[in-house]
């Protein structure tokens, strides 16, 4: 039995950030006495330290940007010995925790996308509302956004702001991003942001035009879909029978591909589609999973007055059987 613990409230080391679903989340982990729980996006710490404080368990925590790891320190002081800081991706949480002595969890929580740390911060590029380099790398290494919107082919460009942001006039804007760079190279967020707005006229529902395009080029700079599809495989591999895997997602990209994993790992089948990874869509003989409800759970209309950011996020809960994994990674895919 879980322990009461309040929801909707800044985390400790962050009062700025307000966990989604929190509650929800952690009715689903019910976390045990004794239990081993992993944070597949450590963040700012709200989900770990809701588990922590409701069963005297353990939490593996795993986040690829370091300045995310260093916030952790104090939750690692305040909970001695129950906190495991780990830099990395998610998707390869089976072999980080293994080469650290751990094969088997009781339950997964993953919170997908951009943390409201991350927007928040100018200096990571992530927001088109605020001046700041055009980066939007979460591990601060490898290609940033500027350098895809600066090299990358209209084509290209077109295809990832179609594909990742599901922006119906991505050849308009990847056609004015191309001609704006042959001016002078893109560097900044609000550039982009303008050169974007000028393309798209804002929709009724008052969603920035620059919204769609900047969540397209973030996907793709981190290679979040990917990661999505990997992060899945690992939790199959590490959910001891009865262990409990919950993932947020923010919108219909990642919420399609876990509702495919599970239905696949759960021995329904699915009707193909192009769109569907064959390792996600292939229906499996033995279910691994047991999907905890029919449809994802979404905040309540509390929640969302309180907390504007949760208004899209989606909830998926499912159980590990005691069904052998069938995950084999290779190339990001099983």
């Amino acid at each position: 039995m879980c322990a009461a613990f309040s929801t909707g409230t800044p985390t400790p080391d962050n009062p700025d950030h307000i966990p989604v679903l929190l509650t929800e989340v952690i009715q689903a982990l019910a976390p045990k006495a004794e239990g081993v729980y992993l944070d597949g996006t450590f963040g700012a710490g709200g989900y770990t330290t809701a588990i922590l404080e409701s069963a005297p368990c353990v939490v593996w925590c795993i986040d690829r940007d370091p300045e995310t790891l260093q916030r952790g320190e104090a939750l690692a002081e305040r909970f001695p010995a129950r906190v495991n800081l780990v830099q990395g991706r998610f998707g390869d949480m089976a072999d980080l925790l293994a080469s650290r002595g751990i094969t088997g969890v009781d339950g997964v929580a993953l919170d997908l996308g951009v943390s409201s740390m991350q927007i928040d911060d100018r200096s990571r590029g992530f927001s088109f509302l605020r001046d700041g380099p055009l980066d939007m790398r979460m591990e601060k290494s490898g290609r940033s956004a500027a350098d895809v919107v600066n090299t990358l082919s209209e084509k290209e460009l077109s295809d990832i702001i179609f594909t990742y942001g599901e922006e119906r006039h991505a050849r308009r804007v990847a056609r004015a991003i191309v001609e704006a760079r042959r001016d002078r190279p893109f560097s900044r967020t609000l550039r982009l942001a303008d050169v974007i707005r000028a393309e798209v006229r804002r929709a009724q529902d008052g969603i920035d035009p620059a919204t769609r395009t900047f969540q397209a080029l973030r996907i793709y700079v981190n290679d979040e879909l990917g990661e999505l599809e990997r992060g899945l495989h690992g939790a199959e591999k590490m959910l001891r029978p009865g262990g409990i895997l919950a993932v947020v997602s923010f919108h219909s990209l990642e919420d399609r591909i876990v509702k495919t994993f599970l239905k696949a790992r759960s021995g329904s089948a699915i009707r193909p589609s192009r769109h569907t990874p064959a390792s996600l869509g292939a229906p499996t003989a033995a279910a691994t999973f047991k999907p905890l409800s029919r449809r994802p759970i979404g905040p309540s209309e509390t929640e969302i007055a309180h907390n504007p950011r949760a208004r899209s996020a989606r909830l998926r809960i499912a159980e590990r059987t005691s069904a052998p994994s069938l995950t084999t990674v290779q190339g990001g895919l099983a």
